[in-house]
C-alpha cells in the first residue's frame, strides 16, 4: 500500500518518534510511506515527501516534526473538503494516517465518515485532553519542562521574597497546570475547569507568604477570570478553528496580586517552551508504540480507528468516539492540588 501521513495542529515532542515507527513497521509489511508537509495544508497544496527507513533514522530523540505542521482548518472554506478528497485520490494513497489533537482528528473523522477516506488516527497533544486515551505523547515532556522551570523559579522567588505567577498552556483542560502545581509544590493552582474567587487566591498567597516569605502560583492560560476581573479577555484574536489565541493571564494576575497585597509579584509565561525539545523516555516509548499500532491497523485495513493507551495496553477505538468529548480534570482529582493551597 501507499500510505500518506501528516502531523497537524501544535507540534510536540514525540511526533518524530511516531513517524519513525510507522515507517519502520510499514516497511516490514512492504508498504510505502509519504509525508504530507505541514498537515492538512500540505494535502490542499499537494506537497509531499517520501519517508524512508534511512531518512527517519536518528529522529526519535528530536522534538518537533520533520514533515512540518500547521493549524490549518481545511474545512473552513467551501469546496476544500472535495479538494482534499480529490488530492488524496490523485496521489494514489491507499490510506491516510493523521497524527493530531481534537481539531486535526476531528477533520479526519469527518473525512472518513462523510467521504469514506481510509483513515487511522494517532492522538498527540501536550494538553492530554483526548477522552479515549489515558495519555497522549507530548504531555509527559511538557509536564517535566514545566516542573523543572517552576523548580528553578522557586529559588529566585524565595531569594527575593516575591510572588511568582507561572502561566502554562491549557485552553480548556488544565492537566499541565494540575500536574505541575502538585509536583512543584505550588501554593495556588488555577485551571479552566474550576471557577475561582479572586479573594481566595489572595488569601492563599498571603498565607503562603506569611509562612515562608514567598509564594508560587501556577495558572493555565485558559482560566476564566470572574466577570469583575475580565479585562484579560479584551481584544482576543481567534485561530482558524475559532479558538482564542491565549496568553497573558499570568501577567494580569501578577499585577493584580501585587496591587492588592503590596507584595512584589512577577510572572513568567512558559508558553511554547513546553512544546519544544527532546521527548522524555515515557513519550518516546508511547509515540513508538502508537506508531507501530497505527501501521498495524493500516495493514489490517481497520479504518476509522484511533490508537489509544488504556492502562499499559495499546488499543484501538472508533475515531468519532475519540473526538466526541474532551477529557478534563475532574473535581475529585483537583482536590489533590487544593490540599496544598496556601
Amino acid at each position: 500500500m501507499k500510505i500518506g501521513i501528516l502531523t497537524g495542529g501544535g507540534d510536540c515532542p514525540g511526533l518524530n518518534g511516531t513517524l519513525r515507527a510507522v515507517v519502520r513497521r510499514s516497511a516490514r509489511y512492504g508498504h510505502e510511506v509519504n509525508g504530507i508537509i505541514d498537515g492538512w495544508k500540505g494535502l490542499l497544496e499537494e506537497r509531499y515527501m517520501p519517508l524512508t527507513v534511512e531518512g527517519t533514522s536518528g529522529i526519535l530523540s528530536i522534538g518537533g516534526t520533520i514533515i512540518g505542521s500547521s493549524r490549518t482548518n481545511p474545512l473552513r472554506e467551501a469546496g476544500n473538503k472535495e479538494k482534499l478528497v480529490r488530492h488524496f485520490k490523485k496521489t494514489g494513497f491507499d490510506a491516510l494516517v493523521a497524527i493530531g489533537g481534537e481539531d486535526t482528528l476531528g477533520v479526519a473523522s469527518k473525512l472518513h465518515q462523510e467521504e469514506g477516506i481510509p483513515l487511522i488516527g494517532v492522538p498527540k497533544t501536550i494538553d492530554n485532553d483526548l477522552s479515549a486515551t489515558d495519555f497522549t505523547f507530548g504531555f509527559d515532556t511538557a509536564v517535566n519542562v514545566a516542573m523543572e522551570s517552576v523548580d528553578r523559579l522557586q529559588t529566585t522567588t524565595a531569594s527575593h521574597h516575591r510572588v511568582m505567577v507561572v502561566e502554562v498552556m491549557g485552553r480548556y483542560a488544565g492537566w499541565i497546570a494540575f500536574y505541575c502545581g502538585v509536583i512543584s509544590s505550588a501554593d495556588v493552582t488555577l485551571v479552566p475547569e474550576k471557577p475561582f474567587d479572586m479573594d481566595d487566591v489572595l488569601r492563599y498567597v498571603k498565607s503562603a507568604y506569611l509562612r515562608k516569605h514567598y509564594a508560587m502560583v501556577v495558572v493555565a492560560e485558559g482560566v476564566k477570570f470572574p466577570e469583575t476581573h475580565a479585562e484579560v479577555w479584551k481584544d482576543v484574536r481567534l485561530d482558524e478553528f475559532g479558538h482564542a489565541i491565549l496568553g497573558g493571564v499570568g501577567d494580569v494576575l501578577a499585577r493584580w496580586i501585587e496591587k492588592e497585597s503590596g507584595i512584589q509579584a512577577r510572572s513568567v509565561t512558559l508558553g511554547h517552551t513546553l512544546r519544544g525539545g527532546s521527548p522524555t523516555a515515557f513519550d518516546r516509548m508511547l509515540a513508538t508504540r502508537f506508531g507501530v499500532a497505527a501501521a498495524d491497523l493500516v495493514d489490517h485495513r481497520d479504518w476509522g480507528k484511533m490508537v489509544a493507551l488504556k492502562g499499559n495496553t495499546i488499543v484501538s477505538v472508533p475515531l468519532a468516539e475519540a473526538v466526541a468529548t474532551l477529557k478534563t480534570v475532574p473535581p475529585e482529582l483537583f482536590e489533590v492540588a487544593e490540599t496544598f493551597f496556601g
